[in-house]
């Protein structure tokens, strides 16, 4: 009898989308990774975030070269990552391009601060890691930001909200700190 992991390919055989569609089954948190000052502010919803080094706090973004956002973080050196709650979906949606909708005017309607670096963070994000862009690597298609984390905050009552199977999905374990 033949199994899901009998339909294997080679190395030279992986098409990017059968790439993709293997790396759907990975849930991820959705981040919208922000940048800027004032009006000359830019963002970007990524699911490619992962911690990078606890001494010293460090975190790993991968951001598409193409990304709008690319340029406004290159100039500022910073950006804050804003894990969204299972309920802010609309701005992921909004983040992503979806609505049409570019530069400053993505952060219309939403309560933002600043940390210390002074790029955007969301009022009511599930984690906020404000960080300095300490270098950029760029690799294929993507620019690696490796950003030293300078501030955080978390909500740990929230829900998360996950991208998995090419659509969001929310998680909430029911838990709620006393």
């Amino acid at each position: 009898m033949m199994n899901a992991f009998d339909r294997q390919t080679s190395v030279a055989d992986v098409a990017p989308d059968d790439f993709r569609t293997t790396l759907r089954q990975l849930a991820g948190a959705v981040s919208v990774v922000t940048a800027g000052r004032g009006n000359d502010r830019a963002g970007l919803t990524a699911t490619s975030v992962t911690s990078f080094s606890a001494e010293p706090p460090a975190v790993l973004v991968a951001v598409n070269l193409k990304s709008s956002a690319l340029p406004t973080i290159r100039a500022y050196r910073h950006f804050a990552v804003n894990v969204l709650t299972a309920g802010q979906q609309p701005l992921a949606d909004r983040f992503a391009g979806r609505t049409n909708v570019k530069g400053a005017a993505r952060f219309v309607g939403e309560d933002w601060s600043n940390l210390v670096t002074g790029a955007p963070v969301l009022v009511g994000a599930l984690a906020v890691i404000d960080a300095e862009l300490e270098e950029v690597i760029e690799r294929h298609s993507h620019a690696l930001l490796i950003g030293r984390v300078k501030a955080v905050r978390s909500d740990a009552e929230a829900g998360a909200l996950l991208y998995w199977r090419g659509d969001y999905a929310c998680f909430d374990d029911g838990r709620s700190e006393d």
